[in-house]
């Protein structure tokens, strides 16, 4: 889609930053914001630079945009390399920066929202920060509600200066979630003025409530989806294969699970290993379907009995949102983040919670599927502003805009 060169608006640009090296989490949080963003504010537009291979897949709304960056992926070890595998990182990071620059300078975006690294992947955000605090534009950073434990994020925080860009930079960082749930910053060693500095800047928006979107024409869902069932979903599927051979093994191990499942592989889940999965569930069958893929998982959520989630973020959210009872078997490696997130939910009695430390028995998951019905569902705890986040996030969108200079330039973008 392209604007006109001469259309001018006095309505908010909104410039989103979401490095995306790995998964999906970044880009459908981004994608969430930047919908609601332009649901909520007449006439706003909202720019989503993203280096996530599969953000093609994705429908936007009206006045969503996107640019893609050149995709990089990340190791278990948590190095990074080009995805392509014959590009220097060096290069592709080059490119990437380039890329934003060119798309600042062309969209002229009254605030820019960063999603999570606050001089981006491999500082190749700092030369845009540098620009856009220079000439005024309003500067947010956005974090999930989890980042990591301590023993991981203050090494990797310290070696990346993190405090001292969200500090010199940052009109505001917004917290995606509750402090009654966790603080992502508490852990990080600051001198007492940064520390201020930095709390003075801080809100806590409250977990991003999903909504089911408008239905792609011709969409189709699988035979088991009219009925009851469990949807297994482990995001991306990049490390997810642990949490799906659990679930079919379980199936293998009871056949007295009461309701089937349906396998949402996800698009990064190795080839071979998808294969090995679906000759098991062939044999079973039918009690546990499988898909690929499916951008409009909303979908499915809204249908399920119940689900069987690592606990990233996003489905975090939808599960919340939907209110579903859930199974969540989080993964400790290479961050903490979703058992951190998994263990203050079940504290709360939001969800289940499965850890592979304590034994990947198939007897062990059996069991919590055969229980799954009969779990209470979310709603049942009270939390105050729990689903508020994009609510809020749009209020201080339009705060910012009142308070700057947002929409009195004419600008130009094609």
């Amino acid at each position: 889609m392209t604007m006109r060169a001469d259309e001018a608006s006095p309505a908010p640009r909104i410039l989103i930053y979401s490095h995306d090296t790995f998964g999906l989490g970044h880009l459908r949080r981004s994608r969430a914001i930047a919908n609601a963003i332009v649901a909520c504010n007449r006439g706003a537009r909202a720019m989503i630079i993203s280096g996530s291979p599969v953000i093609d897949r994705y429908a936007f709304a009206p006045g969503v945009y996107t640019v893609r960056l050149p995709p990089v992926t990340k190791f278990a070890d948590g190095n990074y390399a080009s995805l392509d595998g014959t590009t220097p990182l060096a290069r592709t990071v080059e490119r990437r920066a380039a890329i934003i620059a060119r798309t600042d300078a062309s969209f002229a975006p009254d605030l820019i929202l960063v999603d999570k690294e606050p001089a981006g992947f491999h500082g190749e955000l700092m030369p845009v920060l540098e620009s856009a605090s220079a000439r005024g534009t309003r500067l947010v950073l956005g974090l999930r509600d989890v980042l990591d434990d301590a023993d991981r994020l203050v090494p990797e925080w310290e070696r990346k200066g993190a405090a001292e860009t969200m500090a010199r930079f940052y009109d505001e960082i917004w917290v995606y979630g509750l402090s009654r749930i966790h603080e992502p910053l508490a852990a990080l060693p600051m001198e007492p003025e940064m520390a201020a500095r930095i709390a003075g800047r801080l809100i806590y928006t409250g977990y991003l409530r999903r909504e089911v979107p408008e239905m792609c024409a011709g969409r189709e869902e699988p035979a088991i989806a009219r009925g009851p069932f469990v949807l297994v979903t482990p995001g991306g599927g990049g490390d997810g294969a642990a949490l799906i051979d659990w679930v079919i093994a379980a199936y293998e191990t009871d056949p007295g699970i009461p309701l089937p499942s349906l396998i949402a592989f996800g698009p990064f889940l190795d080839g071979a290993t998808r294969d090995r999965f679906a000759a098991r569930i062939d044999r079973l069958g039918g009690r546990i379907a499988a898909i690929t893929f499916d951008s409009q998982i909303e979908f499915l959520m809204r249908k399920a009995a119940g689900v069987v989630a690592m606990g990233g973020y996003n489905t975090f959210c939808e599960i919340l949102s939907f209110d579903l009872r859930a199974i969540l078997v989080p993964r400790t490696e290479p961050r903490r983040e979703q058992a951190i997130r998994a263990l203050a939910a079940e504290q709360l009695g939001l969800a289940r919670v499965l850890l592979e430390a304590d034994g990947r028995a198939p007897e062990r998951m059996a069991a919590a599927l055969r229980a799954l019905p009969d779990q209470s569902e979310p709603s049942r705890v009270l939390v105050p502003g729990l689903l508020d986040g994009l609510d809020a996030v749009g209020r201080r969108v339009r705060a910012l805009s009142a308070a700057g200079t947002m929409g009195a330039r004419a600008r130009a973008f094609s």
